[in-house]
């Protein structure tokens, strides 16, 4: 260890905080599949998510707070600020979704929704095995795949999302065109937001390696 590691211990504390993260937007990805899945009890799984995001909210509040206070971090401050923003910006979009079904009195899902939540929990789960790889990066190769992965998803969903449409504009009822249509694209924004995360990643497993 050199003189500068040892006077300012570089503070590993935010890979903990990451991984912290990514299991909390992992439990809201899983809640939100099993609530498109088995529509019933609406009121309880927005509940549960809600309170998963106000989880990451504190947890993206506290990784912020320790960068103001951490003089050498293990990776660039905007890497970790701009990790920290796209990890909760999936979660607030899983939280606005099922906030607006909700709210919208949505009284039930379709194939649309589930495929549309189904590619959300497959792309959270590539992002929290992606997180746990930036604590030590032997190889950028197992981040990157990963990485590629989520792309692959988020273009699925792309395809989704304008099937759901086309379908949509098949019916004459407008307010159901109006709520559907926003509840779709709030489903591939999450997405999005998957794929934002992942491209930090990605930058990182490339400058890090």
């Amino acid at each position: 260890m050199g003189i500068r590691e040892w006077v300012v211990p570089r503070d590993k504390i935010f890979f903990d905080l990451f991984e912290r993260q990514a299991s909390v937007v992992m439990r809201a990805a899983d809640e939100l599949v099993k609530l498109v899945e088995d529509y019933r009890d609406v009121k309880t799984g927005v509940k549960q998510i809600e309170s998963l995001e106000h989880e990451g909210d504190r947890l993206a509040h506290e990784i912020y707070e320790q960068l103001n206070i951490t003089f050498i971090t293990p990776l660039e401050p905007h890497e970790i600020s701009h990790l920290a923003s796209a990890m909760d910006d999936i979660l607030d979009y899983i939280d606005g979704t099922t906030q607006m079904m909700y709210n919208y009195s949505i009284t039930e899902t379709d194939s649309h929704m589930r495929e549309l939540a189904k590619l959300i929990q497959l792309s959270v789960s590539e992002l929290t095995e992606a997180v746990q790889h930036i604590r030590s990066i032997k190889d950028p190769r197992e981040i990157e795949g990963r990485c590629i992965e989520v792309n692959r998803l988020e273009n699925l969903a792309d395809d989704v999302l304008a099937h759901a449409i086309i379908d949509l504009f098949k019916t004459d009822d407008a307010i159901t065109i109006i709520k559907l249509k926003d509840v779709y694209q709030y489903l591939e924004v999450a997405t999005d937001k998957c794929e934002d995360a992942a491209n930090v990643l990605s930058d990182i497993a490339i400058r890090h390696s």
